[in-house]
């Protein structure tokens, strides 16, 4: 960032500008999930895009890995997101390079707060990306989840987290479903089962389509390290959700005390 910043601030997501009185119709992701594990933490996210009341894309990929041991989920303005992530993943890749160890959890949160807030112009022209970052902390040996806002502040979240289109939805449902504890199989299932419930109101935000065999993307970080859930993993877990809702539409009860 830095070096780009001063050789070519042109190159720079934030440093762009749009004409005055210009109205860009670019597709948005919508809906990002994470919850903590015992041992680690997933995260996921839905397969939509939208550009306006319009469906842009079926199929497009808002979890990518930042590096061995954090991940990032995109709500926001697509292209810039994705460019956003790209620039982040290099920026990690080349401190390890650099100084020979690996960015501590805490600093890689920064970091990414320091490049949403230099997109401030771009979101204040309708342009925002609203990121999720979710990772494994090597030095506290645990899962950790942070969200920010378009100016680049952040909040660790407790459990559980959404943001996007579809956050309110996703966030009630986990916080009736969500408990201290949980195997990553659980946490695999209540995600998914979030997504389906913020599906189920908001209309950015895509279920399972069985029809298409488009399933959410659902990635897992622990002391291991990333792994992301093959198809049949996340088919298996959508189809038993699916099953399940149409003998209650409304999915599972929590009790009332």
């Amino acid at each position: 960032m830095d070096f780009l910043a001063e050789h070519s601030p042109e190159l720079i997501p934030g440093r762009r500008s749009l004409p005055e009185g210009l109205t860009v119709e670019a597709p948005h992701g919508t809906t990002i999930v994470s919850a903590v594990f015992d041992g680690g933490v997933v995260i996921a996210g839905d397969r939509r895009a939208t550009m306006g009341n319009v469906i842009a894309q079926r199929d497009i990929e808002k979890v990518f890995p930042a590096d061995e041991y954090s991940a990032v989920g995109i709500a926001g303005t697509a292209g810039l997101a994705v460019e956003m992530v790209r620039l982040f993943q290099l920026e990690l890749e080349h401190y390890e390079k650099i100084e020979g160890t690996v960015l501590s959890f805490e600093g890689k949160a920064n970091r990414l707060t320091t490049m949403i807030r230099g997109n401030l112009g771009m979101a204040m022209q309708g342009l925002a990306v609203v990121p999720l970052f979710a990772g494994y902390d090597q030095d506290l040996d645990r899962g950790r989840i942070f969200t920010y806002d378009v100016t680049g502040g952040r909040s660790e979240e407790r459990g559980f987290a959404a943001t996007g289109s579809g956050s309110v939805f996703a966030r009630g449902s986990m916080k009736k479903l969500y408990r201290e504890g949980l195997t990553s199989q659980q946490a695999s299932m209540l995600v998914v089962q979030a997504l389906y419930d913020a599906a189920d109101d908001d209309s950015a935000t895509g279920g399972p389509d069985l029809a298409r065999k488009i399933f959410p993307i659902v990635s897992l970080i622990t002391e291991d390290g990333f792994r992301r859930l093959s198809e049949s993993e996340v088919s298996g877990i959508a189809h038993s959700i699916t099953d399940k809702r149409l003998e209650h539409p409304n999915g599972p009860q929590a009790p009332l005390i």
